[in-house]
């Protein structure tokens, strides 16, 4: 990110209704483009789609919000295996600064990461992110894990409509406490809860 952009990290507790709503903007701005879908869960100053973080690292220059990721706290099962990790989630880059954010985001979260005694964080990403995730994953800080299909409840419930979704996505998996070789095999992550 450019020089003028300083993160803050914010737990969930420490935010305010008007924090919200201009989080809540940020989200609507930076996903709408992605389709009017992806920008409607952020209306009303909700600043969450599905689960809501209990960490969030926020960026901000002299415009207001220039990034964000969310972090929550969770147990998944990987094939077999219950898991605690760091859901990494909700990130975003207010689009006259794409391309300048990830690694930045990861980098300033990691200090807390690391005091939450989690093995790993994790994440799951759009295919269309690929570039930008291998690129971030270069350096052996994250890993993509492929093959894996996620499965999450939905966030609403409607009487017309499942109570779950298995997708087909990236798995972004980021060694804290262990090494990639701990991560457990699976063909299928179950969150046991919505998508942060």
């Amino acid at each position: 990110m450019s020089s003028g952009v300083h993160w803050k990290l914010h737990w969930e507790t420490e935010l305010a209704s008007s924090d919200h709503v201009e989080l809540a903007s940020f989200f609507r701005n930076t996903y709408g483009p992605t389709g009017k879908f992806n920008a409607k869960p952020f209306e009303d100053g909700r600043s969450w789609a599905g689960a809501r973080p209990e960490l969030r690292a926020i960026a901000y220059d002299s415009k207001g919000i220039a990034g964000h990721l969310g972090l929550l706290r969770r147990f998944i099962r990987v094939g077999e295996t219950e898991l605690l990790v760091a859901e990494l989630g909700l990130y975003g880059v207010r689009p006259d600064l794409e391309k300048l954010g990830i690694a930045h985001s990861i980098r300033a979260m990691a200090p807390v990461v690391e005091g939450l005694g989690v093995p790993f964080a994790f994440g799951t990403v759009r295919y269309a992110m690929r570039n930008h995730i291998e690129r971030f994953c270069r350096d052996g800080a994250a890993n993509i894990v492929s093959g894996i299909r996620v499965e999450s409840t939905l966030a609403d419930v409607y009487r017309d409509c499942p109570a779950t979704r298995t997708e087909d996505v990236l798995v972004v998996v980021v060694p804290v406490g262990r090494t990639m070789s701990d991560w457990p095999s699976g063909s299928l992550i179950q969150r046991r809860g919505p998508e942060l």
